[in-house]
């Protein structure tokens, strides 16, 4: 049992007693977008601190939510990935962010905002059509990440995609953001340049379009 265990056999209390501790739920948002290293996890959680990353991830290790292996490209680098326990986190961490787009943003958030953040809001708040069995691709600002939508199913994963994708989508963060924040008409893209044929086009103006209808 954790040191600082609730001591109940509630499974919310014992839910937290694996997940509860500040950081950690972070943590997983990071790998539910794919495995990652320890150098790429402490740039995007940057105020976390090597000592307290190390500590998160040796207690989820411990409870088999993550795993460390090497590298395909290199057995000297390791990657944190989420095991299947792990991934059964993914609709909790989903529903958090759904639950949390009717909050209120900080006035000066001290992080920036990130593009693949708000894709994997994506997976939250979009109901694409049943029939959509596809991938977009998208390079916002600096960052590169790509969505599959498989009929009801939305995933957004970090990096390019190995896969055929159905459109391409390019332009600043700025532009982006005014398309998820509802600056944007329904169904438009604004700054954003879109590569793909009409209907493909249409179908990632409306996923985009969700966030802000979810807000």
């Amino acid at each position: 049992m954790p040191s600082r265990s609730y001591g109940e056999m509630c499974p919310v209390a014992r839910s937290l007693d694996v997940v509860g501790e500040r950081w950690t739920l972070l943590i997983v948002r990071e790998l539910l977008l794919g495995p990652k290293r320890f150098t790429e996890l402490l740039n995007q959680l940057p105020t976390m601190g090597t000592n307290r990353l190390s500590e998160r991830l040796s207690a989820l290790r411990g409870h088999g939510i993550i795993e460390r292996h090497s590298s395909e490209a290199s057995n000297t680098v390791s990657l944190y990935e989420l095991t299947p326990l792990g991934e059964g986190l993914r609709p909790i961490v989903l529903g958090l962010a759904r639950w949390g787009f009717g909050l209120p943003v900080a006035e000066a958030p001290s992080a920036p905002p990130r593009a693949e953040l708000i894709a994997l809001g994506l997976s939250a708040a979009a109901v694409p059509s049943a029939e959509t069995q596809e991938i977009y691709q998208f390079r916002i600002g600096a960052e590169q990440f790509h969505i599959s939508v498989d009929g009801a199913s939305v995933r957004a994963r970090s990096g390019v995609s190995p896969e055929p994708v159905a459109a391409t989508v390019a332009g600043s963060l700025d532009a982006f953001l005014a398309v998820v924040s509802g600056d944007i008409a329904p169904g438009q893209t604004g700054g954003l340049e879109i590569t793909s044929d009409a209907g493909a086009r249409l179908r990632v103006a409306n996923l985009l379009s969700a966030v802000a209808a979810a807000q």
